[in-house]
């Protein structure tokens, strides 16, 4: 089964960008994953095509109207179509390595990439859209977010990557951030590779790694061993 993305937004242009090339392009190009990125401006009211007005009860900016992006939602998406429908936004919750590898043992996902000052409450609760935050920080959009959640899926995907195992040793899969990793020269500016990952003793070598992945949490990200 392919797994099929939605894009809604105003700069379908910007995909499939840098989800085209490497790992994500190739298996775009295999029909390994499907991506469609749709107009919202498609759906915007008047010769103009608005799609946001003025916020209620005042304030800087503008506001992405519930009317247009429910009927652009309504013409991309099924009613029975199983796939989650994503709002990009940065009070969002935190996107974790858990909730990806989720995504991506599903048919897909519908991601909704917000613009403005924001999205109209409305239309977030009356089309079920789920908010998720990729950091702390504010974008100029959802677009660049998406691709962040739509990469990190894509590359979980059966076939994507070179080995399997790939996928289960690195960074957050075991609430751990991953060890050091060496390749030859052995020697090189007077560093050497540690000797441990020479001798041939696999047991010495999980072990090894195991301690610098906790020594490495605990100095960069203790939070994540309190989980």
């Amino acid at each position: 089964m392919t797994f099929s993305a939605t894009i809604l937004t105003l700069y379908p242009d910007m995909f499939p960008g840098p989800l085209g090339i490497s790992l994500s392009g190739d298996a775009l190009a295999r029909n390994v994953w499907s991506l469609e990125a749709r107009n919202i401006r498609d759906h915007g009211l008047g010769r103009h095509r608005n799609v946001d007005d003025t916020p209620a009860g005042g304030g800087v900016g503008m506001v992405l109207r519930c009317d247009v992006l429910a009927s652009a939602i309504d013409a991309a998406v099924s009613a029975d179509d199983p796939r989650p429908k994503l709002l990009m936004s940065p009070r969002g919750k935190p996107l974790t390595q858990s909730r990806v590898r989720e995504l991506a043992a599903g048919p897909g996902i519908v991601i909704v990439c917000g613009r403005f000052e924001g999205v109209d409450e409305r239309v977030i609760e009356g089309r079920g859209l789920e908010e998720v935050s990729i950091g702390d920080y504010v974008l100029s959009g959802g677009e660049m977010a998406a691709m962040v959640v739509l990469d990190a899926c894509v590359r979980l995907l059966p076939g994507v990557m070179g080995k399997e195992a790939s996928g289960h040793e690195e960074s957050f899969e075991t609430n751990l951030l991953e060890y050091p990793h060496y390749t030859r020269p052995r020697e090189w500016e007077g560093c050497s590779i540690p000797d441990v990952l020479l001798n041939g003793n696999h047991a010495a070598i999980e072990k090894w790694r195991r301690q610098e992945a906790e020594r490495i949490t605990r100095e960069r990200r203790p939070d994540l061993l309190e989980r």
